[in-house]
């Protein structure tokens, strides 16, 4: 099945594509000339979805889905991970009063703020990557699916698996996979309390950061970064994130300490996750 997703321009999908391709996990992601591919659950039933630009202001999605009545609520996740429905005309007027954000802004005036096909798989990406590089955590992470996850009933090239359901992570003793004991406590008490919380990753929940902190090993920062990619709170900053506080170092050509990132980030208010999707990816072009 073929479904055409439109937008507003400007779109930059190589961006977005840089950000999927630098964590796509080995078995359940990839990317291919241009073209990002995953495998997806959704209510049990597995399938999987490819998106590539299409023709004028859109992108285009190959679903193969066995379920029909599933592509509404489909379509509604695809347009939240891939930011389709942003105003940036807005946001760009209200960022630009900062000369910085307006220099970032003219050099990448399409960028978007990557989002989640699914609460748990952000979340746990999101402790997987604590205290350690994006590269080892995607490690980690293919271990995981490749243990846990259940076998795509129809596989394709680099397709394999689907990311493992909650109550198998939340029974599972997640640090044979080689991660301190604590971080796999974590992870499995996330699984546990999505399924004593199935609202637990609901969008727009008034909550969410609050109801986030008080688990076991969640953070501000893991916190903030999962309200940002998966909650859509747009204005969401995590204002310790090591790549946040180098990029605007590099920016303005001076140490900047996390407590001067959070003053500075008010300017950016309401947009501070667009404005943080800015400054990393700076960061990210200037290696």
């Amino acid at each position: 099945m073929n479904v055409r997703l439109d937008y507003q321009p400007p779109y930059d999908w190589p961006a977005m594509l840089g950000f999927l391709s630098a964590r796509a996990i080995a078995g359940m992601e990839t990317v291919v000339d241009g073209v990002y591919s995953r495998s997806i659950s959704l209510n049990g039933v597995h399938g999987s979805f490819s998106i590539k630009p299409g023709i004028g202001d859109g992108l285009e999605v190959t679903l193969d889905f066995p379920d029909p009545g599933a592509v509404p609520q489909i379509v509604v996740r695809l347009r939240r991970m891939f930011d389709l429905d942003a105003d940036l005309p807005l946001i760009h007027r209200q960022l630009a009063v900062d000369p910085l954000m307006e220099s970032l802004i003219a050099q990448r005036p399409g960028l978007r703020v990557p989002g989640a096909w699914d609460g748990l798989e952000l979340a746990i990406r999101a402790v997987l990557g604590q205290q350690i590089t994006v590269v080892a955590a995607i490690k980690l992470a293919g271990k995981l699916v490749a243990q846990y996850g259940a076998p795509l009933r129809a596989p394709q090239p680099g397709l394999s698996h689907v990311f493992p359901d909650a109550a198998v992570l939340a029974a599972a003793d997640l640090a044979t996979l080689g991660m301190p004991k604590s971080r796999g406590r974590t992870l499995s008490g996330v699984a546990q309390a999505l399924l004593d919380d199935p609202l637990l990753f609901e969008p727009g929940r008034a909550d969410g950061v609050a109801r986030l902190r008080a688990l076991h090993g969640i953070g501000d920062w893991t916190a903030q970064y999962i309200a940002l990619r998966q909650l859509r709170d747009l204005d969401a900053f995590p204002g310790g994130d090591v790549g946040l506080i180098n990029g605007l170092a590099a920016l303005e050509g001076q140490p900047v300490t996390a407590r001067e990132l959070l003053r500075r980030a008010e300017d950016w208010r309401p947009w501070r996750g667009y404005a943080a999707q800015l400054v990393w990816t700076s960061l990210s072009r200037a290696d």
